[in-house]
């Protein structure tokens, strides 16, 4: 042991946030098992290593509790006659202890590597300690990480204040259009935080619905302070998401807080997605009107509810029809999906001919603060001549301004 070894581990305790007290203790364990290992022949007595705090050195002694005499010994190698404890201590008294220095020789050195040993592993065991304190409250949160390298589980990111944090990005959580390169530096959505033997875990997304909800709040002041409030996301990662905003605070379009001051806000939130296109959808108590809005950028003639099956059947124009469906039924999958409603469209020119969108419920928050998809209507409660409020970013004008606004919460689509 060096001589300074009080400063090393004084400043080794600083540095890794461990308890000098408890690193001692946990050395001078290792070294008694490693005492009994190579030097004792009988791994039934008692044992007690003792280090000087100041240099390092270790002292091993051989511990007896002391019983009145010989007669009362049951077990030589724990207990100790009185006649035989006063040969080692003059001060031994029955129920106390005795003990006797049996160093050997060499100890030092193989005291030194085992403390080594002990002060490296609870080093590791700090710093995977000081990882997972820094993740586990930031679950559901943004966080950002460096490309390092891919291995047959997915993409490893480093990442935390360190950078000795890793971070796990799954093949079923990347965006299949996306590419990225080695040190290329991106953000993430942190899913799940899990302990593990060689240190925490952390497992991020890029086509998790609650990024796009992030990336809003971090762009979006009035979104981050509540004034705005994200009411559902359908995500189709890396071609198209809808979002339905409201705002608690009358007199304020939520969709052009979202959108920015020539589109803006929404283009960063946009570029940051590798160009998604994102729908802002003006989300309504009333469900037929919100069904309306969420299939932007068709214009709706009429919308009926039918509770029974939770169905809203659309009509549109038949000049709008392919639109109000989407590439490959995309804009009334995502529509269903947003709102928690099947969809199905007709063209007015063609009542007859239907076409059907059932996207799953949405979850609990994406629905209404109860909990549930409100439908205000009844069965067969229609709405007529319902046009589309919603704004895409499609619709944010070359030139980077967006879109008049209606009287009405306007949606917007950006991508």
């Amino acid at each position: 042991m060096r001589s300074d070894f009080a400063a090393s581990l004084a400043q080794l305790t600083a540095e890794k946030g461990l308890h000098k007290d408890e690193l001692i203790e946990m050395v001078e364990a290792a070294m008694v098992s490693a005492y009994k290992k190579d030097f004792a022949g009988n791994d039934e007595k008692t044992i007690v290593v003792r280090m000087d705090p100041g240099t390092g050195n270790p002292r091993v002694f051989e511990v007896w509790d002391v019983v009145a005499s010989a007669d009362e010994v049951e077990d030589p190698n724990l207990q100790l006659a009185l006649p035989e404890a006063r040969k080692m201590s003059a001060a031994a008294v029955v129920g106390e202890k005795v003990e006797r220095d049996v160093t050997p020789p060499n100890f030092g050195r193989i005291g030194a590597q085992t403390a080594k040993q002990v002060i490296l592993q609870k080093i590791r065991e700090a710093e995977r300690d000081h990882v997972y304190g820094e993740f586990v409250d930031r679950e559901g949160d943004i966080i950002t990480g460096v490309v390092r390298r891919i291995d047959p589980r997915g993409m490893v990111l480093e990442t935390g204040s360190a950078g000795k944090a890793e971070a796990l990005l799954p093949p079923t959580e990347q965006v299949s259009s996306e590419r990225h390169r080695m040190g290329q530096r991106i953000r993430v959505y942190l899913m799940e935080v899990n302990r593990a033997l060689k240190g925490p875990m952390l497992i991020v997304s890029r086509a998790h619905r609650n990024f796009v909800r992030r990336m809003m709040e971090l762009e979006i002041p009035e979104i981050f302070n509540g004034v705005v409030e994200i009411r559902a996301i359908a995500r189709e990662p890396g071609s198209r998401s809808k979002v339905a905003v409201w705002s608690r605070q009358t007199g304020l379009d939520p969709v052009g807080a979202c959108v920015g001051q020539r589109g803006m806000r929404i283009q960063n939130i946009v570029n940051e997605l590798s160009g998604e296109r994102i729908d802002i959808i003006p989300w309504s108590e009333d469900t037929a009107k919100f069904v309306a809005s969420a299939l932007s950028p068709a214009r709706v003639l009429n919308v009926e509810l039918y509770e029974g099956t939770k169905t809203a059947s659309v009509t549109v124009p038949d000049s709008q029809l392919s639109l109000a469906i989407g590439k490959e039924g995309q804009n009334a999958r995502l529509a269903a999906r947003l709102t928690g409603w099947r969809v199905d469209i007709k063209s007015d020119a063609s009542p007859r001919e239907t076409v059907q969108s059932e996207g799953p419920e949405a979850e609990e928050d994406e629905l209404t603060p109860d909990g549930e998809a409100n439908a205000t209507a009844m069965n067969g409660a229609a709405v007529d001549g319902v046009a589309s409020d919603a704004v895409s970013t499609d619709d944010v004008a070359a030139d980077g301004a967006a879109p008049a606004a209606s009287p009405a919460q306007s949606p917007v689509s950006a991508g």
